[in-house]
C-alpha cells in the first residue's frame, strides 16, 4: 500500500483561497483518483481543512475561532477520545473530525486507540501523524498515563460500542470515577455488537450519542430486551458535510474537471449514465443485489425497447490487494452475465468527491437494518445527485422518498423495485435533475458541518453539566 499524501500536500486541501490553491487542490484530488486504481486513496473528509499546525496557532487565533464556533465553550477543556481502532472506516474518521474541531477552538485533545495492529502500517502511521500535526496528543491505550488522563479529563468520549472493552482492563478500580463524564458515541447497527462485555457500563455513563433516530430506537429496545440493561440519556446527532466537500460540490469548474477525468479513467463517455454504489465491498453493503438489479434494469430496457443513454454501474470500494470471496463472486456475476463492459470496479478510497462529480445517481443499498446514518448519502445530495436507497436505518431520515430520491426494500425483495427505479431515472432526465436539486436544498437546510457542530455542542454542554453535578454530589 502506498503512503498517503504528506501533511504538507494535504494542507493544500484547505479553503478556496486563490485560483492557484484551488488548482493545486484539484491536482491533489486527481492524484488521489489515480492512486485509487492501485491503492487506497487518501483524503480525510473535512479533516484537512486547517492548513496550519494547530499547535502553532496564536492565542488570538484560537480565541477568535472559539468565539465564532458553537464549540467555543470547549476552549481549554481536556477531552480524551477513545477509539476501538484507527483505520479508514467511518467511526475513527468521524472521531478525528471532532478532534480537529475541538483543537480548532483550543481544547486539549488526547487520543487513544484501544485495538491496534501488531504491525504499524502506512494508514495507522499517517493518521497518527495527521493528528499530531493538529496538536492532538496520541497515547498508548494502556499504562499510567492513560489512567491519569482519563481521571483528569473534563470529558471522555468512547467511540463505538466496541470501545467499551477499554474500560475495565485499563482503568480497573477507577472505572466508577470516570463513568460520570463519559459520552458514548455509537455508530453500529449490527447485532454482534450487542455483547454485555462491551456495553455493561452504558447505563452509568453521562450519555450516549447516536447518528440517527432509527438506530437510537434499535439500541434502546435491544439493550432492554436482550441484555436487560437501560440506555443512558441518548442524543441523536445527524452528521453534516464538511466545508471542504461543499466547496468542491458548489464549484462548477472543479466538478467539470473531476467528472471528465474520472470518466476518462473509467472509459465511459460524457453522455453515458453512471449509477454508483460507494461503500466498502461487503455483503452488508449490498453490492451483489445492486448488480443484480442493474442487470435486470438492462433487461427491462431491452424488453420495453426504451431509448435511454448507455448505462454503467460503478462499484467504488474494492480491495485489489486482498480480494475477498464476496468480491470474487461479484466479478464472476458480471462475467457470467456478459456485462463486464458496463460494470466498473474501483479500489477503496476516501477521495469520494471525484466520483460524486462523475456519476449521475448514487445507490445506497445497505442491507438488514441499513446504515446507522450513511454519510455518503448526504455527500451525494450535496452534488445534486438523486439517491436510490434502501428503506432502512438512517437513510430513511435523509432521503425523502419520491422527492430527493426513491427508496426500495432491503433484501432480495428489493432487487426488482431497485431495477425499476434505475429504469425510471434513466428514462427521465428531468426527474433526476429535480430530485438532485431538492436533495441539495435539503443538505443546505440540515446536513451542513455547522449544523453538526451545533448539535454536538448542545450535547457536550449537557454532558459536561451532568458530569459536574454528579462529581459535586
Amino acid at each position: 500500500m502506498a503512503k498517503p499524501p504528506s501533511s504538507a500536500a494535504a494542507a493544500a486541501a484547505g479553503g478556496r483561497g486563490s485560483a492557484h490553491h484551488r488548482t493545486r487542490f484539484l491536482l491533489l484530488l486527481l492524484a488521489a483518483v489515480a492512486a485509487s486504481a492501485s491503492t487506497a486513496g487518501f483524503l480525510l473528509r473535512g479533516a484537512l481543512r486547517y492548513p496550519c499546525d494547530a499547535r502553532g496557532d496564536s492565542a488570538a487565533v484560537i480565541a477568535a475561532s472559539a468565539a465564532g464556533s458553537p464549540l467555543g465553550f470547549m476552549r481549554s477543556k481536556l477531552v480524551l477520545l477513545v477509539s476501538h481502532e484507527l483505520s479508514l472506516s467511518g467511526g475513527p474518521l468521524l472521531l478525528m473530525e471532532l478532534a480537529f474541531l475541538l483543537r480548532h477552538v483550543g481544547s486539549q485533545v488526547v487520543w487513544i486507540t484501544n485495538q491496534r495492529s501488531e504491525e504499524t502500517n502506512d494508514v495507522t502511521y499517517s493518521l497518527e501523524h495527521k493528528m499530531l500535526s493538529h496538536g492532538v496528543q496520541v497515547l498508548p491505550a494502556r499504562g499510567q498515563e492513560a489512567i491519569d488522563t482519563a481521571r483528569k479529563a473534563d470529558l471522555v468520549i468512547l467511540n463505538t460500542a466496541v470501545a467499551g472493552k477499554w474500560l475495565d482492563p485499563v482503568l480497573k478500580d477507577h472505572v466508577p470515577e470516570v463513568l460520570p463524564k463519559i459520552l458514548w458515541w455509537i455508530h453500529e447497527m449490527r447485532g454482534h455488537y450487542f455483547k454485555l462485555e462491551y456495553v455493561k457500563h452504558l447505563p452509568f455513563v453521562a450519555g450516549s450519542m447516536i447518528d440517527s433516530h432509527t438506530t437510537a430506537e434499535y439500541w434502546k429496545s435491544r439493550t432492554s430486551d436482550r441484555l436487560k440493561i437501560q440506555m443512558p440519556q441518548t442524543y441523536v446527532v445527524h452528521l453534516g458535510n464538511s466545508k471542504e466537500l461543499m466547496e468542491i460540490a458548489e464549484d462548477n469548474v472543479a466538478r467539470r474537471v473531476l467528472r471528465e477525468h474520472v470518466r476518462e479513467s473509467l472509459g465511459v463517455r460524457s453522455e453515458d449514465l453512471l449509477f454508483a454504489i460507494i461503500n466498502s465491498v461487503s455483503r452488508g453493503k449490498g453490492q451483489d443485489l445492486f448488480l443484480q438489479a442493474f442487470y435486470q434494469s438492462l433487461q427491462l430496457i431491452q424488453q420495453q425497447k426504451l431509448k435511454v443513454p448507455v448505462m454503467h454501474a460503478v462499484v467504488v470500494g474494492s480491495d485489489m490487494n486482498a480480494q475477498t470471496k464476496f468480491e470474487t463472486q461479484l466479478r464472476e456475476f458480471v462475467v457470467k452475465n456478459g456485462i463486464y463492459d458496463r460494470v466498473h470496479f474501483v479500489n477503496k478510497t476516501l477521495a469520494v468527491a471525484p466520483y460524486l462529480a462523475a456519476i449521475d445517481v448514487l445507490v445506497q443499498n445497505s442491507q438488514a437494518r441499513g446504515e446507522c446514518f450513511g454519510r455518503i448519502t448526504i455527500e451525494a445530495m450535496a452534488f445534486k445527485l438523486p439517491v436510490l436507497g434502501t428503506a432502512a436505518g438512517g437513510t430513511t431520515e435523509i432521503v425523502v422518498d419520491g422527492s430527493t430520491g426513491i427508496l426500495h426494500p432491503a433484501g432480495k425483495e428489493g432487487v426488482s423495485p431497485l431495477a425499476k427505479n434505475i429504469v425510471r431515472l434513466a428514462s427521465h432526465a428531468e426527474q433526476r435533475v429535480a430530485m438532485g436539486k431538492k436533495g441539495y436544498d435539503r443538505v443546505k437546510e440540515r446536513f451542513m458541518e455547522h449544523h453538526m457542530a451545533e448539535r454536538i455542542a448542545a450535547v457536550l454542554k449537557e454532558v459536561l453539566k451532568k458530569s459536574r453535578e454528579r462529581s459535586h454530589s
